[in-house]
């Protein structure tokens, strides 16, 4: 795109640190012709650079503020969700958490805002505690993502920028006229980047927790969806016996790994007689994918139905040894 459209500086070279790539260009792409390629959650970074030489990432940046014993405790990527960067602050490195957030910032000019991370995700709202180190202290923030804009505080509810990759894969499949059930949508993405990309698809995007829940709303008016997605606010058995009785889905998805196959017979009561199941879980290793399918095969085993895994895929670690993963289910009576 960038080559199509004049704006790659040829004279330098691509460069690739850890995770990051480094693309010299002209000048900045407007952010339209970025979201057509399918490019939303892209940076552009204004930055100076001589000729020759690349722009520094964070981490190449940290090792010349911390000692060497200390070097491999450098957090190698960070997660950012619109102006807020979130970083692993290791206990080792607390004395450096103001470089460490300073240096965040001088390499991603787009980050106001600098968190670490400072308690494990809390079910069942999948949230988790942060304490500022550098930037502002303002952590609701514009996340955009595909060409779909969502509005996140990232202390009140869960999202993370490394499942952009699920969003629009899942989203991608769906067709036409469809009707489609997330559980456990938070504050949209699935739902929105769905209805963003058919004329007629019909999505319930479900979610417990009420700020999630209001974020929802906003995200749906933000990106004119609101013919097209039906936010609900409760618990899925609740909303069974009342605002989805007689609701069919051509799919169901299920983005809360830490409890999915707990909620595995409500999707099921949800699905058309053939149906498919976006379903994502934490298994252990060895053989995560295959531990994965076996849950979901015992799960169902005396329930009726016919569980065949059409795709399966490690999403990202989660802890020491342990995936999160994906697996598209086609379920049938």
């Amino acid at each position: 795109m960038l080559k199509e459209h004049a704006f790659l500086k040829r004279e330098m070279k691509i460069s690739v640190e850890g995770e990051l790539a480094f693309i010299p260009i002209k000048e900045a792409p407007p952010r339209n012709l970025l979201n057509n390629a399918g490019l939303g959650y892209v940076n552009v970074v204004e930055k100076i650079v001589e000729a020759g030489k690349t722009i520094q990432n964070f981490t190449s940046a940290l090792e010349k503020v911390i000692p060497s014993k200390l070097k491999p405790l450098i957090p190698r990527s960070l997660d950012i969700i619109g102006h807020v960067a979130i970083v692993e602050l290791p206990p080792e490195l607390e004395p450096y958490a103001e470089a460490l957030g300073k240096t965040v910032m001088e390499t991603h000019r787009n980050v106001k805002t600098v968190l670490a991370k400072t308690s494990q995700v809390d079910s069942p709202f999948r949230l988790r505690k942060f304490k500022l180190i550098s930037g502002i202290d303002q952590t609701e923030t514009v996340h955009r993502e595909f060409g779909c804009r969502f509005v996140v505080d990232v202390r009140k509810v869960y999202f993370s920028p490394r499942l952009s990759f699920e969003h629009d894969r899942v989203s991608a499949q769906i067709g036409e006229g469809e009707t489609v059930v997330d559980m456990f949508a938070g504050v949209g993405p699935f739902s929105i980047l769905t209805a963003k990309r058919r004329k007629k698809v019909k999505v319930y995007a479900i979610d417990a927790n009420p700020e999630a829940y209001s974020y929802l709303l906003r995200n749906i008016a933000i990106n004119k969806v609101d013919s097209k997605v039906t936010a609900l606010l409760g618990d899925i058995q609740r909303l069974l016996e009342k605002n989805l009785r007689g609701v069919k889905a051509d799919r169901v998805i299920m983005n809360l790994p830490s409890e999915a196959f707990r909620f595995l017979p409500q999707a099921l009561t949800l699905l058309k007689a053939e149906g498919i199941v976006h379903y994502y879980c934490f298994a252990k290793e060895p053989n995560p994918l295959e531990k994965a399918e076996e849950e979901v095969k015992k799960t169902v085993a005396f329930s009726g139905w016919k569980a065949d895994v059409l795709y399966a895929r490690r999403v990202k670690p989660s802890a020491p040894r342990t995936w999160m993963v994906a697996l598209d289910l086609r379920f049938t009576l």
